[in-house]
């Protein structure tokens, strides 16, 4: 290039997405943790995705359950907590002193303040009652380890009070203390969502405390998650960095220079890399086949997506507002979709069929054989659901 720029072209960045990602049969991993590790974060929005993201990057899936709640509520090395964009994703614990300071703590304040003038609109009480309502509720939840927010109110009943939110608007609503409390605490890193109260794939969470972690200095933190994303997803552009982590653009190029990223080109621009991983990936020994959850983070790791999914692909494969569906890949990128119909039938379909013979299908066809096993008689529905997911199990 006359930039004297590296050049990262389209095969090399789906190289480093099959090795990185855990996606070809050679990088496969042992455990959730290594799964997590690898892409960061899991998105822990709809709860059966950590499991089926775990599932598809295993060398053997068949005990994805068993691990994965082992991994978050024995052993407790991952956490579902808020992180980037004000979303619930699951981290390693080691990573959650990082999260807080580099994406949670401006949440934080926001939210806070957000509930005290909505309360303070609705003439409910002030911002020590709301103090000291905290101060029992974790003080409850301390001493019963873990608990549903009914759990909570029980030993706290001013969770339970009520006030209306947008009062006069279209919108109007009763909101209760506990509810937004809770999620202010759980944005602050002081409570965390613990077991279920169904399945692995339930939407109700009891919450537990937070892990201990250390307050962090908010750039420290930031240089650190980016250093930690870039050797994972990298190359990325600036626009990637920005949506990934929800920061403002000066702290992405504050924190690109604090870990000297070294500038590449892409097809679509300047992208970044670090400092050390300038060189060139060689790809995966084989071709590889894939069949990843809705919102799983490869599928939604970057926000420039073309060089891994058609954009005629988009409207089929995505829901209204932008979450994508369960999406089937071939060789490091997207050609169709997958869903489980009620029997529990793995079904699927190709809708870019460039390059997919019958190698593909084939080895399609196995993953899905193996995701069937080890689902046995779970039946999982995406929370998000997309165009051809609905097709697909009508």
């Amino acid at each position: 290039m006359g930039d004297g720029l590296r050049h990262i072209d389209v095969a090399e960045r789906r190289a480093r997405l099959a090795l990185r990602h855990r996606l070809a049969p050679g990088a496969r991993v042992t455990t959730p943790e290594a799964v997590a590790d690898a892409l960061v974060a899991l998105h822990g929005t709809d709860p059966a995705t950590v499991y089926l993201a775990v599932g598809a990057r295993l060398a053997d899936p068949a005990e994805t359950v068993t691990q994965t709640d082992r991994a978050l509520y024995a052993d407790r090395t991952l956490v579902r907590m808020h992180g980037m964009r004000h979303t619930v994703f699951v981290f390693p614990t080691a990573s959650t002193a990082v999260v807080h300071a580099s994406t949670g703590v401006v949440v934080a304040a926001r939210e806070r303040a957000a509930l005290l003038k909505d309360m303070a609109k609705a003439g409910a009480p002030d911002a020590a009652w709301l103090k000291e309502v905290e101060e029992s509720a974790l003080a409850a939840l301390a001493r019963l380890g873990q608990a549903t927010s009914g759990e909570l109110a029980a030993e706290e009943p001013r969770l339970r009070e009520r006030f209306v939110y947008a009062a006069g608007k279209p919108y109007e609503g009763l909101h209760s203390v506990g509810t937004r409390l809770l999620k202010v605490l759980g944005v602050e890193g002081k409570v965390v969502r613990g077991r279920p109260l169904g399945s692995w794939t339930s939407n109700q969470f009891r919450w537990a405390l937070a892990p201990r972690h250390p307050e962090l200095p908010v750039a420290g933190a930031q240089s650190d998650l980016l250093r930690h994303w870039l050797a994972a997803c990298g190359p990325a552009t600036e626009a990637d960095l920005k949506w990934w982590t929800g920061w403002r653009v000066t702290e992405v190029r504050r924190a690109l220079t604090a870990i000297g990223a070294q500038a590449v080109t892409l097809d679509e621009g300047t992208g970044y890399v670090l400092g050390d991983d300038v060189e060139p990936v060689p790809g995966p020994a084989e071709p590889w086949a894939a069949l990843l959850p809705g919102l799983d983070p490869t599928a939604m790791g970057w926000q420039g997506r073309d060089w891994y999914l058609a954009p005629e692909l988009r409207p089929a494969l995505f829901d209204y507002s932008g979450n994508v569906g369960p999406t089937v890949w071939w060789d490091g990128r997207v050609v169709g979709a997958w869903a489980q119909r009620a029997d529990g039938e793995i079904v699927w379909r190709i809708l870019d069929p460039r390059g997919v013979g019958s190698e593909a299908e084939a080895a399609i066809a196995s993953r899905a054989a193996a995701l069937g096993s080890w689902l046995g008689p779970t039946r999982v529905t995406p929370r998000f659901r997309t165009p051809l997911e609905k097709e697909l199990v009508s």
